[in-house]
């Protein structure tokens, strides 16, 4: 792969989940702090992203298979949703600001895919191995969501902004101007222009039994990580870690993220294949949530944040790439499309939802009951785990 390919690659790759990960981890805190808000309007909050994930990544997908280049798309809807950042930064009441986080949402909803379906056209293209060559791009996803982390963690410190905590949602705003400057420094990737609808091509691999379980039992694990981003930040304080110490606490995930992508992925999916692969990463999310129910000591709580990132990268990503070996050249976009509408979308919605509704439930006097709380997805990610292993043939 060239140097030029390699760095366009993975400067937009850094900077989509920089962008991510300025606000998603920590925002929470300001909903349910300085804003009063109830975990079940942050829980709506919340569910803007994976609202905008079951619409737009099938359109975004369509057009870029289809009608235009994909660079553009990207850097428009990062350009508009820069300036909708700022405004939801400055947004008090629940009514505005969910209006305003679910336009943005509708933008980057559109990217996510994109930057994936990029990629796997441009190692086609210059066929590069999708397997060999993706975990070295897929690498600065979790290093830009770690170093964020750190950034804003160290911003606080500095000057002293957490207590309103608005300061993520500007830098996320800033990280996406340098966003939309960046896309247009990729290489064109134009249309495929097929003559059926590629969305509709994709979605005929759900025809396939072996892919419908992968596609449904992700659908229903990634649901449960809005248990993590919904609850670990609040529950982290509550266990007395400093709220200015948890963005840096919360990107350990980032960071161990980062090195099981470049030295574990590839690894594991040549010795163990995908089924196994994603097995081992749903058991990570499992591992972390029985951490969690035990609630102390400190040091464990945030030395399980690894286990997050260990199974973002086996589970997730791993699954991102299970589907573009199935996906025709013609229909990547869709199909990145089709997955990020089921996990980031219709799976993130339902668990925003349920983890809201769970943790208000086990909310008294102002107080949860974090072991209870987590009990909840621990139990859904056993089972889960035990269908996987019995249905899919990998």
């Amino acid at each position: 792969m060239s140097w030029q390919l390699y760095l366009s690659l993975s400067l937009v790759m850094f900077l989509e989940y920089a962008v991510w990960g300025a606000w998603m981890p920590v925002l929470a805190t300001r909903l349910l702090g300085p804003l009063k808000m109830s975990s079940k309007q942050t829980g709506w909050i919340y569910a803007t992203l994976p609202l905008a994930c079951i619409i737009s990544p099938l359109i975004a997908g369509q057009l870029a298979d289809k009608y235009l280049n994909t660079e553009w798309i990207l850097a428009v809807a990062h350009l508009i949703g820069a300036f909708l950042l700022l405004a939801a930064a400055r947004k008090t009441e629940f009514k505005s600001l969910f209006v305003v986080m679910l336009i943005y949402s509708l933008c980057y909803a559109a990217t996510l895919p994109l930057v994936n379906s990029a990629m796997f056209h441009q190692l086609a293209q210059n066929n590069l191995d999708a397997n060999k060559y993706s975990p070295n791009i897929f690498i600065w996803a979790p290093i830009a969501w770690a170093l964020v982390g750190y950034f804003l963690t160290a911003w606080r410190w500095k000057f002293k902004t957490a207590e309103q905590g608005r300061d993520c949602l500007y830098l996320a705003a800033v990280l996406s101007i340098i966003m939309a400057m960046s896309c247009l420094l990729l290489p064109a990737t134009p249309p495929a222009k097929t003559g059926t609808a590629p969305i509709l091509k994709a979605m005929g691999m759900l025809g396939e039994t072996n892919f419908l379980i992968f596609f449904v039992i992700s659908l229903i694990v990634s649901g449960l990580m809005q248990f993590y981003f919904l609850g670990t930040a609040q529950f982290m304080q509550d266990m007395g870690i400093p709220g200015k110490n948890v963005p840096a606490s919360m990107a350990t995930a980032q960071a161990v993220q980062a090195i099981a992508t470049f030295f574990l992925l590839g690894l594991l999916l040549n010795k163990l294949g995908y089924k196994w692969t994603l097995t081992a990463g749903a058991s990570c999310w499992l591992l972390m949530y029985i951490i969690y129910i035990g609630t102390k000591p400190r040091w464990l709580i945030v030395a399980g944040q690894s286990l997050h990132g260990l199974a973002y990268v086996l589970f997730v990503i791993a699954g991102q790439m299970f589907a573009n070996t199935v996906a025709a050249d013609e229909i990547r976009g869709s199909m990145q499309a089709l997955i990020f509408a089921a996990t980031t979308g219709v799976g993130l919605f339902l668990g925003t939802q349920f983890a809201g509704i769970v943790m208000d439930k086990f909310r008294k006097e102002g107080k949860f009951h974090w072991r209870s709380i987590f009990l909840v997805p621990g139990a859904i990610a056993l089972v889960c785990i035990i269908a996987f292993v019995l249905l899919f043939r990998g």
